[in-house]
């Protein structure tokens, strides 16, 4: 199976399950580019670890951005309205939470590039 057509298959719920499925999918990815952004802007800002941050941020904006691909995926493809169990909510808070994670990241990005005057 290609990779597009895997995607594919995750966005419509794939063989498994019901129709919430593939928005189940694209929020867990798309919480896992929100955590990761937050984990990378604290260890830019000093908080946690001694790196960066520069590598994680990178790695949460595109798992915030895949998450959103699948989620715009899950809803176009989806039938029906609200309330049919096809996951449309779900995959509209899907796309919230994925953006959060590019923006977390960009973040973590412009700040681990800032030079701290010594002196």
């Amino acid at each position: 199976m290609s990779s597009s057509g895997a995607l594919m298959l995750a966005a419509t719920g794939g063989v498994i399950g019901d129709g919430r499925t593939g928005a189940v999918v694209a929020a867990v990815v798309g919480l896992i580019g929100a955590v990761l952004g937050g984990l990378a802007l604290a260890r830019s800002a000093g908080r946690i670890g001694t790196g960066s941050g520069r590598a994680g941020a990178l790695v949460a904006m595109a798992a915030g951005l895949i998450g959103m691909v699948l989620a715009g995926l899950h809803l176009a493809t989806s039938t029906g309205g609200f309330g049919t169990g096809n996951g449309r909510a779900g995959a509209i808070v899907a796309m919230v939470v994925g953006l959060i994670g590019p923006v977390l990241g960009g973040l973590a990005r412009s700040r681990s590039r800032r030079t701290v005057p010594t002196g």
